[in-house]
């Protein structure tokens, strides 16, 4: 065992003893949060016109301050983006993370010299946890590959402007700079093919022991080097065993890679964003991710069924339930206030706090009344998968309203890495571990309003094809789950 690793598993110990004290008292801490937010922006346009000097418990806040998205808040950003001081929080952010809005275009979320050290400890907290809880900790002697975006970044007004995961390339700590993959000139290229192929070629050679990324992007990474070497991922990289991956599920993935490894490999799901780091997981048996409750932001939960009513319920960390699907809601050291970031959660544990991402509030379908979010989806589409040498590359799901003939349906648009010997009865299974899940979709399929599921089948790359279309090839972009209209289906189709 190298000094590195066995520093590794001490600093782990230190870690988690520090952990431990927030996490065993939860709802005090949120308190110390969302005390601490209120006075530090109580001198700030946004504090001053929501009179935050009156405000004293959450019940205050959430009658002064209003949920809201990017474009409700966006009059307050703009300010900011111009140079203004003191409008969201005091002063000015140190960056712009610069992401991609469904109705707004480019959006910019602040992060200040406050937030941005959060978003570091977090990624790092999450492989220490992994460390203290396994004692694996020799995969820090070899290389590790972070896909991300460009780090190069604009100024404006003082202010840095750039994608999230290039902005956090410039905080890598000094003792991993020997051991990241890939070059800087290499991590600064914009054309994500010939990207991936540039990283094929520099650490094909190299003693890769961690990979991190989104799944969709990786598999695309681990496919160009099985092209490259005609072997298996896991051959070409021995020392592999450690994946990190987040914005998607990896259940769904998770047969593909295998596959493409060779063998089973350890994984870390995180849940970071622009607006803030999360949660992570902090064990490799208990289900969900750790939510951070003392990471500068106030977290308030709206079920996701009463989110439309006028004036739904806030609750806070002390009041969720398991298995309730909530809208995520947050309140930030980077100065976003009663913030909608559009994300839904489940509790699957309340004793430390653990949460899956469930989907998007905006990402369903509901053409008629069934509400199906992305975990049912999933889940359904893993349930029929397993047992099988069925494997799925990617896959959406949209409503065919006014089909040809019959029934309206539910359409799966799948590419398959291995199709299944009859693709109706792939579909009937999907279809009845839907109706498990969804008690609305059973209804709809018993009372003949819905027909059930159809497959479609997508070209190889298809999917890739869609996102190029788009401009969101690669990067932080991943493809939804869901949508409640055909506007992906109809590209698809094609």
């Amino acid at each position: 065992m190298s000094i590195k690793s066995i520093a590794a598993k001490l600093f782990a110990q230190h870690i988690h003893k520090k952990t431990e004290l927030w996490t065993n008292n939860p709802v005090a801490t949120q308190k110390a949060v969302f005390e601490a937010l209120i006075k530090e922006a109580q001198q700030t346009q946004f504090g001053k016109d929501h009179h935050f000097d009156q405000i004293k418990t959450t019940e205050d806040f959430a009658k002064q301050v209003p949920i809201r998205d990017y474009e409700d808040l966006k009059s307050y950003i703009e300010k900011v983006v111009k140079g203004e001081e003191n409008v969201l929080w005091k002063g000015k952010p140190l960056y712009f993370a610069k992401t991609s809005g469904t109705t707004s275009g480019a959006k910019y979320i602040p992060l200040t010299k406050e937030s941005m050290p959060y978003h570091i400890e977090a990624a790092r907290n999450a492989i220490l946890s992994y460390i203290h809880e396994t004692g694996k900790a020799d995969f820090v002697d070899g290389k590790m590959i972070f896909l991300q975006g460009s780090p190069i970044l604009e100024e404006k007004y003082g202010i840095k402007f750039g994608r999230l995961s290039g902005i956090v390339a410039h905080f890598v700590p000094r003792y991993l700079q020997k051991n990241r993959m890939p070059s800087w000139e290499t991590n600064c290229m914009d054309d994500w093919e010939a990207k991936i192929d540039a990283i094929v070629e520099e650490t094909f050679d190299e003693n890769m022991t961690v990979i991190s990324g989104i799944p969709s992007w990786v598999q695309m990474y681990f496919e160009r080097l099985q092209q490259k070497g005609g072997k298996t991922v896991g051959e070409i990289f021995k020392n592999f065993n450690l994946f990190i991956y987040g914005g998607v599920n990896y259940e769904p993935y998770r047969a593909k890679f295998e596959n493409l490894i060779g063998r089973k490999v350890d994984s870390i799901e995180l849940f970071p964003a622009s607006e803030g780091f999360f949660a992570y997981q902090d064990s490799q048996k208990e289900k969900g991710m750790l939510l951070l409750l003392n990471s500068g932001i106030f977290y308030e939960f709206i079920k996701s069924e009463e989110f439309y009513n006028q004036n739904p319920r806030r609750y806070t960390i002390g009041e969720v339930e398991l298995g309730v699907n909530y809208v995520l809601i947050i309140s930030t050291n980077a100065g976003l206030w009663g913030y909608n970031i559009g994300d839904t959660v489940q509790f699957t544990s309340l004793a430390p706090y653990r949460v899956i991402v469930s989907g998007r509030i905006k990402h369903y379908i509901s053409a008629f009344g069934e509400h199906v979010i992305g975990k049912e989806v999933e889940s359904a589409l893993q349930e029929a998968m397993e047992g099988t040498n069925i494997r799925v590359n990617e896959f959406t799901v949209a409503p065919q309203i006014n089909p040809a003939s019959g029934l309206p349906y539910h359409e799966w648009f799948i590419e398959f890495e291995n199709e299944p010997d009859v693709l109706n009865t792939f579909a009937e299974a999907i279809d009845n571990a839907m109706r498990k899940q969804n008690i609305y979709y059973d209804d709809l399929i018993v009372g003949n309003i819905l027909q059930k599921v159809v497959i479609t089948k997508v070209p190889k790359n298809g999917f890739q094809e869609y996102m190029k279309s788009i401009g969101k090839l690669g990067g932080q972009n991943k493809i939804p789950r869901l949508s409640n209209d055909r506007k992906i289906a109809d590209f698809l189709s094609k």
